[in-house]
């Protein structure tokens, strides 16, 4: 078959490919014999239709189509390999297919052309000698403090106060009737809305825990007082008809409660975590956060190099790798919304699937040339990973994800694996022959860009929000969340004091860094 090849741009291969007469031919008998033995029409038994009627019946074109979408197919499978193209994706058939179908006769030879996407030629015009900044990220020792204490207000027990007012940090039981203001200059009466009455509701007495000026006017009441506190809904308010509007509350107060909080002893780190001491959980979380610390940085130089090393490639990166790239970054937000309990199957219309593509296309093109830098400094270094190392590291990802064993993909276990291994690697030589200059964190940060750490994600809410009347709050961190971010979350959480007549021992035991 001869077959002549053409470099495209955008890492194709075109053909040009001529099928010979005698393919041509048994092509199309070949479909004759198909529609012979298929075709039900009156007066004739399957298989026995003449070849004239046959065309007669279901048309010249209709048979010719059928037959050229055939030897297409097959020829260019041929041609890929009979020239030992290493192809990726489907291919594209460039010439009319119309027009093929009117140029096809039986026992003639036939030419098509079409276009293939091939592994893109990589130029690396440097990789040694590389000068970055990243960020260092610090411990700091406050952080098992703030934990520590975020536990102690988990734990505390809430103790009845009679003989003074209320104070900033207390929890207060109270009745509360909500009047909106009527405009200045009416002579009508505050009216009462939807929502804005409550009985026995409990409140802490914190800053940001309710509309702005309703804390505050709380505090100094007295049990038993009842007090006007008048205040105003955000100009964001998430409730449209009340954004903006002038409110009165009449509030009254039944109760108030302080916390009591447990020594930081033995017992408590007994009751919080899996220790005996308190002097081996504290060891615990310093350890904790000194590797969170120690890894973010390595995390931050291994991105500032690799992305300095993509400044240095030269590449046409095929749309099939492009297209690859974004699937699997879509498929891994659909996987992470779903995992936040988000019905993926309404979210993602067909037209935000289209726009996400659009919009994620910018950091697929990035992130392949990445890969594609890195698996050129291997190929020229020569750096391997030793099957004793893949099949070890292996092991370990599958028992960390608690997984059975049958249900994983391990081929495709084994190519992510290998990857990772390969750019750690390929980054730690990196570093080795070029420099890596560590800087305060924040400072090559600008707030503004914490939003781009995973663009994807933030797009989805985007999309979320203007496609629905529900917020959805994405956060891809929560994704792939550290036993340290679980600890550090829950110290931040509203305190979940008890009740002191009521109060139990109760544990939480949070995973240890020696696990």
């Amino acid at each position: 078959m001869k077959v002549t090849q053409e470099k495209l741009p955008a890492s194709q291969i075109g053909l040009e490919i001529e099928i010979p007469p005698e393919v041509a031919q048994q092509a199309y008998d070949k479909v004759l014999q198909t529609f012979m033995r298929s075709a039900n029409i009156p007066g004739f038994r399957k298989g026995k239709v003449p070849k004239q009627v046959l065309i007669q019946r279901f048309g010249s074109s209709q048979i010719k189509a059928a037959a050229v979408e055939e030897l297409v197919q097959d020829s260019f499978r041929q041609a890929i390999e009979q020239e030992k193209i290493e192809a990726i994706g489907n291919f594209q058939l460039r010439s009319s297919f119309d027009d093929l179908i009117q140029q096809f006769q039986p026992g003639s030879p036939l030419t098509f052309s079409a276009a293939v996407d091939v592994p893109p030629k990589v130029i690396l015009k440097q990789y040694k000698g590389l000068s970055v900044k990243a960020e260092e990220v610090t411990y700091d020792e406050k952080r098992v403090d703030s934990v520590l204490e975020g536990y102690q207000n988990r734990m505390a027990t809430l103790v009845p106060v009679e003989d003074r007012a209320a104070q900033e940090g207390d929890i207060a039981v109270v009745d509360f009737i909500g009047r909106l203001k009527p405009a200045e200059g009416s002579d009508e009466e505050p009216e009462e809305f939807s929502g804005g009455n409550a009985t026995d509701f409990q409140v802490e007495l914190t800053e940001g825990r309710f509309i702005p000026g309703f804390i505050e006017g709380i505090v100094g009441m007295k049990i038993d007082e009842t007090k006007d506190v008048e205040t105003a809904f955000p100009d964001d308010y998430s409730q449209e008809d009340l954004a903006g509007k002038a409110v009165v509350f009449t509030v009254t107060l039944k109760e108030i409660k302080e916390r009591e909080l447990p020594d930081l002893d033995d017992d408590f780190a007994q009751d919080v975590s899996e220790f005996e001491t308190i002097a081996e959980f504290r060891q615990s979380l310093e350890e904790r956060y000194q590797k969170e610390a120690e890894d973010a940085t390595s995390a931050n130089k291994e991105k500032a190099l690799l992305d300095e090393l993509a400044k240095h490639i030269e590449v046409e990166v095929p749309e099939t790798m492009i297209q690859q790239e974004v699937d699997q970054m879509l498929t891994q937000t659909a996987m992470s919304l779903a995992n936040q309990g988000i019905d993926i199957k309404k979210l993602f219309t067909r037209e935000i699937v289209q726009r996400l593509r659009e919009q994620s296309r910018p950091d697929a093109i990035a992130q392949i040339q990445r890969s594609l830098a890195v698996a050129e400094v291997a190929k020229q270094e020569s750096i391997t990973v030793a099957d004793d190392e893949l099949n070890a590291k292996m092991q370990e990802v599958i028992e960390d994800s608690q997984q059975d064993p049958e249900s994983i993909d391990m081929a495709r276990l084994k190519s992510l694996v290998e990857e990772e291994l390969i750019r750690e690697k390929v980054v730690a030589f990196l570093e080795e022959n070029g420099t890596v200059e560590l800087v305060p964190q924040g400072s090559l940060t600008e707030p503004e860009e914490e939003s781009e750490a995973n663009t994807t994600a933030v797009e989805v809410e985007e999309v979320a929000e203007s496609a629905s009347d529900a917020v959805v709050e994405i956060d891809a961190a929560e994704a792939d969340m550290s036993a340290t971010a679980e600890v550090a979350s829950e110290a931040e959480e509203q305190p979940k004091a008890t009740s002191k007549s009521t109060a139990k021992k109760t544990k939480s035991k949070p995973k240890s860094s020696k696990e």
